[in-house]
């Protein structure tokens, strides 16, 4: 089967890429192996600089691109108390592509556009999207809440923001949240998307720099095996297991936010995805996890995609079948 031609697909242009697909950059998983894995296989690969100070930045920067000769991207939560100086490593080491979220993108889109660079923002619901539009982002991130870790309050799902966001900016729209097959990057284009940007799948990946135990347990978790918890303070999707019971415990009893910092604040994340701790530790997983049977190879991974997206598209296409497109 012929492989899609998206050379007129916005997403794939702005970045210059084959495919618009994209690995989200996921703390604790989303080193410089995975992303020079996902760029080299055609699609764009994102360092999660989440949970790494500058100098950890700088040096998966270099060594990604010492690994693929294609783009690839930074992700960096704009409210992390690291953000400023990671930005100051994008800027010395050019990295061409800056995925932001967690924050207002108010405040970086202008530096980072006069540096030259292209700038996504990850939104939760229309009224953000427009924001982050305004300040001048290249293109949006619509995260619906079936999505793994931090999350928006609105929960609003996939299905439900993608179109929205669609219809209320010109700027090329990524989906996001419950998406690992090729059927689903069909169903998100036909909802306006212009391509997908895919956490969960990747984490159980080969190169994901996730703890095997963590992606084992990611694998063996069903989509009911998740919950989004910490409304009051940054929602956030978790597995069940020990440290969410806390967590839904301290909730119970009317909990401040200051309490659930300080249960954060132990090194939870770091125990649970990179370490892990599945009975302590914190494990951000998506709902998607319950359609994800095992772990492979990142570019493995692209490839399944694009010929499930194939498969589909002739399934839908085919005369007497499908909807008959």
């Amino acid at each position: 089967m012929q492989t899609p031609d998206f050379s007129a697909n916005r997403i794939a242009r702005l970045f210059g890429i084959r495919y618009p697909l994209v690995q989200a950059g996921m703390v604790w998983c989303s080193g410089w192996e995975l992303a020079a894995a996902v760029s080299a296989a055609g699609g764009l690969g994102l360092i999660g600089a989440g949970s790494m100070d500058a100098d950890t930045l700088r040096i998966h920067v270099r060594k990604c691109r010492g690994a693929t000769e294609r783009p690839f991207g930074v992700n960096v939560p704009l409210l992390y108390r690291h953000a400023d100086a990671l930005m100051r490593v994008i800027a010395e080491e050019n990295v061409p592509i800056v995925f932001t979220s967690a924050g207002n993108p108010k405040i970086w889109t202008p530096i980072l556009k006069e540096q030259g660079r292209t700038v996504v923002h990850v939104v939760s619901s229309v009224r953000f999207a427009e924001k982050a539009a305004a300040a001048g982002v290249d293109a949006l991130v619509a995260e619906g809440f079936e999505a793994g870790g931090h999350n928006g309050r609105e929960e609003l799902t996939t299905l439900v923001l993608v179109p929205q966001v669609r219809a209320a900016v010109e700027i090329p729209v990524i989906a996001a949240g419950g998406i690992a097959t090729g059927s689903a990057l069909l169903a998100c284009l036909a909802l306006g998307a212009e391509g997908v940007q895919m956490g969960t799948r990747f984490v159980a990946s080969a190169e994901s720099s996730a703890h095997p135990a963590y992606k084992q347990h990611v694998v063996a978790t069903p989509s009911d095996g998740t919950q989004l918890v910490m409304k009051r303070l940054t929602p956030v999707r978790l597995i069940r297991n020990g440290f969410y019971q806390q967590v839904v415990e301290l909730e119970a009893q009317g909990a401040s936010a200051e309490e659930l910092r300080a249960l954060l604040g132990r090194g939870r994340s770091r125990r649970g995805m990179f370490e892990g701790d599945l009975e302590d530790g914190e494990l951000e997983i998506g709902q998607i996890s319950g359609a994800i049977a095992d772990v492979l190879p990142a570019q493995q991974i692209v490839e399944q995609v694009i010929a499930e997206y194939q498969a589909a598209v002739a399934t839908i296409n085919a005369p007497g079948g499908g909807l008959g497109i």
